[in-house]
């Protein structure tokens, strides 16, 4: 039985996989624990050494300055036609997207689309916070309905707008999929929820089973002009009904063979 400081290293220690820097997202940002959480997965299954990241044009770019992997950034929402092009020539490797909903949902949305439903055998990291982050805040496919975006100062309307699309329900009716879920980072109890999730979809692609789907409900407070505990309060009130949580298809290995 493992002693109470050994407990705490468990939980405290950083992942070998997480590079030791400055934070540099604003506060409030779940970028952080969603990078946790990944370097946790890799280091777990021993994969970080022959993983590669393919990240999508945002705030995501920066997966390379916080993971001790090979990163490879995507043009504006190609990161699955990317990603799907490195796992074909290189089979033996780890591959995954980290994008945001602006990238994935909006112009990358074919890229997405036909990878999922071929199957492609690299996991999605999808960061969703409603909004375009790092280019101004502009409306997303995500951004609810009465949401104030830059492009949207009088709030989103169906009207011309249409409706937020659920990306995780979309892609979880095709049959490329082995698993698809939605997650969220902003309480203790969602965010272990969130690693298991993570830890699945990687085990997915580990043994060969088919495209994987992580939807990550974050925050981010610049672009939504609140504080971080407010942001945190809007997500779970406002995010959270209308993106529910929780797995929406998961093959398993007799489905699958």
């Amino acid at each position: 039985m493992a002693k109470p400081a050994e407990k705490m290293d468990a939980v405290f220690q950083r992942p070998e996989t997480l590079i030791d820097t400055n934070f540099h997202f604003c506060p409030g940002c779940n970028h952080g624990n969603v990078h946790k959480l990944v370097a946790e997965t890799l280091d777990e299954y021993g994969v970080a050494g022959k993983t590669i990241g393919v990240a999508g044009v945002g705030c995501c770019v920066f997966l390379y300055n916080y993971l001790n992997i090979d990163v490879l950034e995507a043009p504006h929402g190609r990161a699955c036609a990317e990603a799907t092009g490195v796992k074909r020539v290189h089979k033996d490797k780890i591959v995954f997207t980290y994008q945001g909903d602006g990238d994935l949902a909006a112009i990358g949305m074919a890229e997405t689309v036909h990878a999922a439903n071929r199957g492609e055998n690299f996991t999605v990291i999808f960061v969703n916070n409603s909004l375009y982050g790092m280019t101004g805040g502009q409306m997303a496919p995500t951004t609810l309905l009465g949401q104030k975006t830059t492009t949207s100062p009088y709030g989103r309307s169906h009207e011309g707008d249409g409706y937020p699309i659920r990306m995780a329900e979309m892609l979880a009716t095709l049959e490329g999929p082995s698993f698809v879920a939605r997650v969220a980072c902003d309480t203790p109890a969602h965010i272990v929820k969130a690693r298991q999730a993570i830890r699945k979809a990687f085990k997915m692609q580990i043994d060969n089973m088919g495209f994987s789907f992580v939807e990550i409900l974050s925050a981010c407070p610049t672009n939504w002009r609140l504080d971080a505990l407010t942001s945190q309060k809007k997500l779970q009130e406002e995010m959270v009904p209308y993106f529910p949580l929780g797995i929406f298809k998961e093959r398993s290995t007799a489905d699958y063979l």
